[in-house]
């Protein structure tokens, strides 16, 4: 019985369906690689409907957001300027640890002599390993900006990403990539999802026109719906509730007191009974909300909670609740389809991997487009077994922050428990027990958070490794001092150099009009 010979297609036609941060930020990265300087590059249309609204939760970023935007070509003055956008410079958490105050910082910046030697041991108190090795505390601390009004874009004295109004952010790239050769805007509502006989997209179907969809590569990114990858292609969701337990937010759009010119540069944390609050200042107004587990809070409980933390800045303010379920896609790439944003997956935006994942799923892509259907199959099972270990690190990640508290609460005490803590965060944590996270613990351009991520975590909770049990690798005492004091003076000298992060940006841009 002859076997039926498949014809190799082409890759010509990608169609990204779904608009919002996910869809545009991945149109604009895989047309920068693949417009063709003749006209001949790869043809990128997008399917949005405008009766869907966008979730507005993720106006975090990362610090590969800095490289994306230069890739996409958007100069930063004009992303500050269309988004209301400032600096993000890590993260402040706040009562995580024992809830009477206490706080650390995971810093962007990795601490001084990272590399070389762990400075922990040399340290009479881990909690302050952040601010004892990294400048990037006390600025922050000081509502500094990470550079001077001389210094050029993408540029500072520390790494840094950014808070967006998402919304905007969105518009934007709609924009920037509208203006683009080869790239299609298209208006309209998947109706219908036609597949071959191989199970593959075939076409789309829209409501209330005659026009079809087709395309060589499907990018999904149609959010919680996954309508495509999930719904048409019948991919599996993988829920991690067990380790993560939030499933609900509440999010307030809070203006700022008109007497009031301080402007954190860094996203704050805080942490409450069953959950905890993000607090993100943008140039115009904050991002505030509670992210909590409905089994262990009611919705009014939560609302509460924000509004405590708020206090006469809530009054006349609506919450806007969120539903989500943490976990994602047992597959990323099936067939010609390719899940990205909450279509592959979703956790609660605790260190901003939502939109990190959009740039690191369509760059991946973008840099390895398959040049047929041949090769597809190829380059699918190597997105997917990349994606699959950043989910689970990440998920490693954010638990880590769970599983240190010492807070008394139900909500905390079940997160302590090990039939929640994932065998990989296990191992981890009994192999640093006795010394702290080395770059070499991981696995390079896979990981989206290095050692130092983890040290800052560790440390600033109060893990504190039994250094004693291998002494003798930490006899370097003078240059720890002397990395100390160096530390000391980088601090002193950016806290009198760096200017105030709201007065940097106004002057800014100022000095550069549309």
């Amino acid at each position: 019985m002859n076997k039926t010979i498949k014809t190799i297609k082409t890759i010509k036609t990608i169609a990204v369906i779904g608009g919002g941060t996910a869809g545009w930020l991945s149109a604009a990265i895989i047309a920068s690689y693949h417009q063709g300087k003749n006209g001949d590059g790869l043809k990128v249309m997008l399917v949005e409907s405008s009766d869907i609204p966008t979730i507005g939760v993720g106006e975090g970023t990362w610090p590969t957001m800095k490289n994306t935007l230069q890739q996409i070509g958007l100069r930063e003055v004009d992303v500050f300027k269309a988004c209301n956008a400032t600096f993000k410079q890590g993260g402040k958490f706040v009562n995580w640890t024992h809830g009477n105050n206490d706080f650390y910082y995971h810093p962007f910046t990795v601490p001084l002599g990272y590399g070389r030697i762990d400075l922990a041991p040399y340290l009479d108190n881990v909690e302050d390993f952040a601010q004892q090795t990294n400048f990037q505390h006390d600025i922050c601390e000081a509502s500094l900006a990470p550079r001077g009004i001389a210094q050029g874009e993408y540029q500072g004295n520390c790494n840094y990403a950014y808070h967006l109004d998402a919304g905007a952010f969105a518009e934007m790239l709609k924009q920037h990539c509208k203006s683009k050769p080869g790239v299609e805007h298209i208006i309209g509502t998947v109706d219908q999802v036609k597949l071959d006989d191989d199970g593959a997209i075939n076409e789309l179907t829209l409501k209330d026109q005659t026009r079809i969809i087709s395309a060589d590569l499907f990018i999904d990114c149609t959010g919680f719906s996954s309508l495509l990858l999930g719904q048409a292609l019948n991919v599996p969701f993988k829920k991690m509730d067990h380790v993560l337990f939030n499933d609900s937010a509440l999010a307030m759009q809070v203006p700022y007191d008109e007497n009031d010119d301080s402007l954190a540069s860094h996203t704050i944390a805080t942490a409450q009974n069953a959950g905890w609050i993000w607090d993100i200042g943008l140039t115009h107004r904050r991002g505030v909300g509670h992210v909590y587990s409905s089994k262990f809070l009611s919705d009014d409980e939560a609302e509460q909670n924000l509004r405590n933390y708020l206090g006469d800045a809530a009054n006349g303010l609506t919450a806007r609740k969120i539903s989500f379920e943490s976990g994602y896609r047992e597959k990323f790439w099936h067939k010609n389809c390719v899940a990205v944003g909450m279509s592959a997956g979703f956790v609660e935006p605790l260190e901003a991997t939502a939109i990190m994942l959009v740039e690191i799923s369509a760059r991946f892509v973008a840099e390895h487009m398959p040049a047929d259907t041949q090769v597809m199959p190829i380059v699918a099972k190597r997105f997917n077994e990349q994606m699959n270990y950043r989910w689970q690190r990440i998920i490693d990640f954010l638990k880590l922050h769970y599983m240190l508290t010492k807070r008394p609460e139900p909500y905390w005490q079940a997160h302590v428990h090990p039939d929640t803590i994932p065998q990989t965060l296990q191992e981890d944590l009994l192999l640093w027990g006795s010394r702290g996270p080395l770059i070499q613990d991981f696995h390079g351009a896979l990981e989206l958070f290095p050692a130092a991520s983890y040290q800052y975590v560790l440390y600033g909770m109060g893990f504190k490794p039994d250094f004693t049990k291998q002494a003798y690798l930490y006899s370097q005492d003078a240059q720890a001092k002397q990395i100390i004091e160096r530390n000391s003076q980088l601090t002193q000298q950016m806290l009198q150099t760096l200017p105030p992060h709201r007065a940097y940006i106004e002057q800014w841009l100022a000095a550069n009009p549309v």
